[in-house]
Order: structure tokens, then C-alpha cells, then sequence
């Protein structure tokens, strides 16, 4: 029960004190005081049982919404301009040749762990107000580790593991979830439009950086001449997504402790289900995008077209993150996502035959296309499932924190299970039953949207999702 509402069921029963004439004294009126005074304390005791959870209404009510405007899109931008398989195969074939493919991994899996893990702290600082904070300084130590990781020395893991692996990871976490939350300031009936434009921005940077980073490693320039090319790019731009980013609304007066957050999250079914279901597809979903080029690669293809394997995943991926926000008001998004996770599925089993040309294209174009809608719908999910927007950076960085994990022990699993051998079949058998199980997960999460009465907004019936 919020306050105001505990408000006026407080100024009924006075009310009802002062009603009638013949009530302000006398043995009647003793009767009706009493019973005054009883409703009074069984209104403040159910009151006290729901005051750990009741918070200030948020400062923006669906109408106040503006449905985007000029700063709305230029948010978008700024958040659209902010891919580890190229440095994986470099680092297996040249760079780092004294430790295996699954030590190399680390470095990858700790970066994105950091990436998506770390929204756990800056998803709660965003909720507070810190948003600038936290996209200038992000940016600010993902250039600095970008430009340090030019100066690794080859052999030296540490190195590149501290440079790459730690510090882009903490300064790429940093950015992250305020950048993604904050177009929900801007948008409501728009929403899942504006947050798939955004997601779809890390598939076109994986486009362009993969082509100039494939020619430019295994070239003249050498490594330390290329990373600092790589950096001066990213720099640029995440310069202009600070001048572009702009939050809208106020922070709130009061925000969820940590603890408390846990315990009143930890009561909603469809965002518990819905959150280990992304925990567990995370843990397969990043074996294709590590190991398609040095799988084509060892599996006797060009190099040249080993180059582009992750050129063209990518690529189906950008199409994949931009498409359903245009249709996913009317299809549901999670009708959308566990389609996604079926064909990803398939995909991940499919890399047990991988080994021409047409194989490589069309698992490919089909994984990216569908990895790319999955990821997409995440941000949109969470929104969906958050009733009060001032909860939404705590929600989307605990949800999107034990996806890290997942991130964190998938790809080392992976390389550990293909051996020093190449032994391909292992690592997809075992990140396709995971990505299967978590089909499961999703399948008790819309389960729980039906009983906990939000099936329409996730499903596709309510305009405003």
C-alpha cells in the first residue's frame, strides 16, 4: 500500500467519527471511536508490512512520456556509437603462442564478464543520479586500457589479461547499463524501437573493427601500430556519445537498498525465471563468436575468407538487432526471444559439421541473425518487467550481472574442452545443451508472466512494450 493511499483511508475513518451529530458523544460515540481506533491500527499495521518495499512514485507518469524528440534520437545516437574473435585467433596463431586457446580465453570471457557483470555496480550509481559520472569515466578508462594494451609485449599474457581483459572490461561495464537505460527516458510506446537501435550499434562496430583489425594485425603495421589505430577510433567515439548522451528525468528521492532490491526482486517469478535463463544461454552463447574464424580457419579454409566468418556473423547480427523493434509490439518479445533461442540452439549443434565455405556462411548469417535478436530484447525485457523506471538500472544490472557469470566460465569451458587437439565437437555439443537448457528457463518464466499477470505486456498485446 503506497502512502497516499494509506492517507486516505486514514481521513475516511476520521470521517466517519465526525459524521453524525448524534456520534460526538455518549455511549455511541465511545463505540464508534473504538472502532475507529481498531481500523486505524489494522491499517497501520498492513501498512508497516509493505512500507519496506513502498518508495516515492517515480517522477515521470506514462503520459508525461514525449515519445522521443529531438534530444530522445540524439540520446539514441550517443548510445548507439559505444569483438574479441579477431584477437582470439591472433593471439592462438601468433602473438601469444606459449599458453593454450583456453587461457587465452580468459582475457575475453573476464572482459565481457566486466562488461555485463559490472552493471550490477553501475546500474545501481545510475539509479542514483550518476550517469555523466559514470559514461565520462567509463570512457575515460576504456580509451587509457586500449592505448596500455598497444604496449603489451608478445608472450606476456598478464599484459594483455590486465590491459584488455580488466581494464576495457571495467571501463566498457562503466558505460554500459546508464547507456542503454537511459532511452528509457525518452520513450515508452517506442521503446523496444529505441533500445534495439542502441544494441545494434555494438553489431556494426563488430562489422567495421574485425575488417580493420584483420588487416591491419596480420600485416606490416604489427600489433602495437594497430591497437593504437583501433584506440584513436573508439576514442572518437565515445567522445561523441558523451556530447550526445542526455539524461531527462530527475533521479529519485530515495532508491532500493542492495539487500532490499534482492529480497523484493527475488518475489517477482517472471524477472527471476527470465534472469537465470539469461544467465545460462550466456554461458553458450559466446562459443560461436570466440572460435568461427580460427574453426574455419583450422578446418583448411582461405584465410582471407576465415577473415570475414566473423565479418558475416556479425553482420546478420546487426540485422538481427535492429529488426524487432519495429514488429516487437505485435509479435511479443517473448515469443521473439524464445524463437531465438531455439534457432541459436540449432545453430550452436550445427558447428559440429562446420568446415566449407557454405557451412560457415550459413550458420553464420542464421546464429547472428537470431543471437542478435536475443540480445536486443534483453533491454526491452527488463523494462517490461520493471513497473517503477527508478528501478530499472538495479534490475537490469542484477539480471544482467549473472549473465557475466555465465560469460565469465562459457568460453574457458569451451577452450578447455577443445583441446590442444581441435577436437570441434566437444565445445558444441556442451554450449548447445546449455543454450537448450535455458530455453527451459524461459519457458517457466512465461509461465510465471501468466500467473503474475503481465503475460499481455510481454506477449505482445500491449502496445506500449
Amino acid at each position: 500500500m503506497t502512502t497516499s493511499q494509506h492517507d486516505l483511508e486514514m481521513c475516511d475513518i476520521e470521517q466517519a467519527v465526525v459524521v453524525s451529530p448524534l456520534a460526538q458523544e455518549g455511549p455511541v460515540a465511545d463505540k464508534i471511536t473504538e472502532e475507529a481506533d481498531g481500523m486505524a491500527v489494522e491499517k497501520e499495521d498492513r501498512s508497516g508490512e509493505q512500507q519496506e518495499d513502498a518508495l516515492p512514485p517515480f517522477p515521470c507518469a506514462p503520459a508525461e512520456f514525449e515519445e522521443g524528440g529531438w534530444r530522445g534520437w540524439v540520446t539514441v545516437a550517443g548510445a548507439y556509437s559505444t569483438s574479441f574473435g579477431v584477437y582470439q585467433a591472433y593471439y592462438t596463431q601468433e602473438y601469444i603462442t606459449n599458453q593454450t586457446s583456453s587461457t587465452i580465453s580468459w582475457i575475453g570471457s573476464v572482459n565481457t564478464f566486466l562488461v555485463i557483470g559490472f552493471g550490477l555496480v553501475s546500474g545501481r550509481l545510475y539509479d542514483k543520479g550518476y550517469f555523466y559520472y559514470l559514461t565520462i569515466g567509463g570512457s575515460i578508462l576504456y580509451s587509457f586500457s586500449l592505448f596500455m594494451l598497444s604496449l603489451a609485449k608478445p608472450n606476456n599474457f598478464y599484459q594483455v589479461f590486465l590491459a584488455q581483459g580488466l581494464g576495457m572490461g571495467l571501463g566498457a561495464g562503466t558505460i554500459y547499463i546508464p547507456s542503454v537505460a537511459v532511452v528509457s527516458h525518452y520513450f515508452r510506446r517506442k521503446r523496444a524501437l529505441a533500445m534495439t537501435i542502441v544494441a545494434s550499434g555494438s553489431s556494426l562496430g563488430a562489422i567495421i573493427h574485425p575488417i580493420m583489425l584483420n588487416n591491419t594485425l596480420f600485416s606490416s603495421l604489427g600489433f602495437g601500430n594497430s591497437v593504437r589505430a583501433s584506440a584513436g577510433l573508439i576514442t572518437g567515439m565515445l567522445a561523441i556519445a558523451c556530447c550526445m548522451m542526455h539524461a531527462r528525468l530527475p533521479p529519485p528521492q530515495s532508491t532500493l537498498g542492495f539487500g532490499r532490491a534482492l529480497r523484493k526482486f527475488s518475489r517477482d517469478g517472471a524477472y527471476v525465471c527470465a534472469s537465470v535463463g539469461l544467465a545460462i544461454f550466456t554461458i553458450g552463447y559466446y562459443f560461436p563468436l570466440f572460435y568461427i574464424q580460427l574453426d574455419a580457419t583450422r578446418h583448411g579454409l582461405s584465410t582471407t575468407f576465415s577473415f570475414y566468418s566473423l565479418v558475416i556473423m556479425n553482420s546478420a547480427s546487426f540485422v538481427g538487432r535492429l529488426s524487432p523493434g519495429f514488429f516487437a509490439h505485435r509479435v511479443g518479445i517473448a515469443n521473439m526471444i524464445c524463437f531465438a533461442t531455439f534457432c541459436c540452439t540449432a545453430m550452436i549443434f550445427a558447428f559440429i559439421g562446420l568446415g566449407s565455405v557454405a557451412s560457415v556462411v550459413v550458420i553464420g548469417i542464421i546464429f547472428g541473425y537470431f543471437a542478435g535478436v536475443y540480445i536486443a530484447l534483453m533491454g526491452p525485457l527488463m523494462t517490461v518487467l520493471t513497473e517503477d523506471l527508478s528501478e530499472l538500472g538495479m534490475r537490469m544490472g542484477i539480471a544482467f550481472a549473472f549473465s557475466g557469470i555465465g560469460s565469465l566460465i562459457g568460453t574457458p569451458i569451451s577452450g578447455a574442452l577443445l583441446t590442444g587437439d581441435y577436437i570441434w565437437w566437444r565445445p558444441a555439443v556442451f554450449s548447445g545443451v546449455v543454450a537448450a537448457e535455458s530455453g527451459g528457463e524461459e519457458g517457466c518464466w512465461a509461465l510465471a508472466e501468466a500467473l503474475d499477470g503481465t503475460i499481455d505486456m510481454a506477449f505482445g498485446r500491449n502496445r506500449c512494450c
